[in-house]
């Protein structure tokens, strides 16, 4: 950022870039030597609520999101060099956003994670405003932070309810009730529950800088599943939950598979996954809920920044796939274990969704790219497939070594129930798909599952408040402009007067 603003003639930014995220992911890998270990702001420490003080904690739940982040953002700078992005700012972007990401997962109280997620929400809707075209998609955008907004509303919510029960607001000691307004927080966040699909048609924040901005968004907030435990999860409503949180699996894994290609697919892998790690929360099963989590940045951005493509590199989006298999000793090997009691028939749901994930992942693995690696220059084709290597290391990495139940057998016949599912799938997305035609998603089981009258309602909310400011606006820019305002102010002084007396 310097050298953009400075206009400092330097012929490798890019060096510099690169080699700060790969020490930040160096750095984040030696977190092993000092696990457990808070930091909390040194101002904020006088506070006679300690829990109200920013503090960020870095353990075994949080590590493996932190390493998946810095592994995404190392990787989007190293593949960079096939992509029209030799801009320092956007490496700058990328570098800030995974940043923030990790101050999000490493949150050990819900002041923290507030602010970080408050951060991250006014980040993306700036530039996802900067870079739409159009009303109806600049109202999606609106539509989409108000629902963030109030996912970080129920934090908050859930937070006065520990504190009148005389809970604690560490999020290593979540108590029953709190637990269950926190599912409902990142289930609005994600845009799961209710399904928000904000992002159908993807704008020109594609392959770097744009999948940095989506994935490091859903981490921030998935991560939150990975701290709330078995006995937090207490309602009668759970089995309902998990099984509309199955069918919007279902649904937007399908998607997934017959969608064009992967950057325009991006949102429904993203809800897809998502789905996949709530339903493993709600089950009872917080570190199964890690290894969707962290399998959806490693693998989908994998495949996101795939786009130089050889059949001498084919191997490497394959290997990433090990993360999606729940194989034994993969980073989802853990994702089918379930914590309540007969929660284990509600993995029958999901097992259609993995493979449809997987068959899609191979479908669009195996397109012809946007441009050709042959064509590349020779060091280009060592670092891009470095970068892409990256991922795919962690990956395998996390499934060994990743946190406390991780490198497990777990269940072996779900996995191989739906790789055998995802391999006929598999067939189908190649050889019959290519000759349909597919039509857009706005179907009628899209309109029932999106509900539609909820953000037809809040549509209706906003270009209400969008007249009255356009008419305050108009009325001050006005000839009685000046007038307008001296109204306001004694109406005011008034106010604050009689209140004073």
């Amino acid at each position: 950022m310097l050298l953009r603003f400075f206009r400092i003639t330097f012929k490798y930014p890019w060096m510099i870039a690169v080699g700060g995220a790969t020490l930040a992911l160096v750095a984040v890998f030696l977190w092993q030597l000092f696990i457990p270990s808070s930091f909390t702001i040194p101002t904020w420490q006088t506070n006679s609520i300690d829990s109200l003080s920013p503090t960020w904690l870095a353990d075994g739940t949080s590590w493996p999101y932190t390493l998946a982040l810095a592994a995404l953002a190392a990787a989007v700078i190293w593949t960079s060099v096939v992509r029209a992005e030799n801009d320092g700012l956007s490496w700058a972007g990328t570098l800030v956003l995974a940043a923030l990401g990790i101050f999000a997962v490493t949150a050990q109280n819900p002041l923290t994670l507030v602010l970080v997620w408050s951060a991250i929400d006014l980040v993306e809707l700036v530039i996802t405003l900067r870079s739409t075209v159009g009303e109806q998609q600049n109202q999606a955008v609106i539509i989409s932070f108000a629902a963030r907004v109030a996912g970080t509303a129920m934090v908050l919510w859930a937070s006065l309810v520990a504190v009148a029960r005389g809970g604690s607001l560490d999020f290593r000691f979540i108590s029953a009730p709190m637990g269950v307004y926190l599912l409902i927080a990142c289930g609005l966040r994600l845009g799961v529950l209710p399904l928000n699909l904000p992002y159908e048609q993807e704008n020109i924040l594609r392959r770097g800088f744009g999948t940095t901005l989506r994935l490091v968004s859903v981490a921030a907030s998935l991560s939150l599943l990975s701290r709330i435990p078995p006995e937090a999860i207490t309602s009668t409503l759970l089995p309902y939950l998990v099984l509309l949180a199955g069918i919007l699996a279902l649904y937007t894994s399908w998607l997934w598979l017959r969608a064009s290609d992967e950057i325009v697919g991006r949102p429904f892998w993203v809800l897809g996954m998502a789905s996949l790690s709530l339903a493993a929360s709600l089950r009872g099963n917080p570190t199964g809920s890690i290894g969707w989590g962290v399998s959806l940045v490693l693998c989908g951005g994998l495949l996101f920044l795939f786009s130089a493509r050889q059949r001498s590199i084919l191997w490497l989006p394959f290997l990433g796939l090990w993360g999606l298999t729940a194989l034994p000793f993969s980073p989802s090997a853990s994702s089918w274990i379930s914590g309540n009691q007969n929660s284990w028939l509600f993995i029958l749901i999901f097992l259609p969704a993995q493979a449809l994930l997987i068959a899609g992942f191979i479908r669009h693995a195996l397109h012809p790219g946007e441009t050709s690696l042959e064509s590349q220059a020779k060091w280009v084709k060592v670092l891009y497939p470095t970068g892409l290597f990256i991922l795919a290391g962690t990956s395998i990495l996390l499934g060994l070594w990743g946190w406390v139940g991780a490198k497990t057998i777990g269940v072996w016949w779900a996995s191989i129930t739906a790789l055998s599912m995802a391999g006929g799938l598999s067939v189908y997305a190649l050889t019959v798909l290519p000759r349909l035609a597919l039509t857009g998603v706005s179907t009628q089981w899209s309109r029932r599952l999106r509900l539609d009258w909820l953000f037809k309602l809040l549509s209706i909310l906003y270009r209400s408040i969008k007249w009255v400011t356009d008419l305050i606006t108009s009325s001050l820019e006005g000839e009685g402009g000046v007038l307008w305002s001296l109204l306001l102010l004694a109406l005011i002084l008034s106010v604050v007067s009689t209140i004073g007396h």
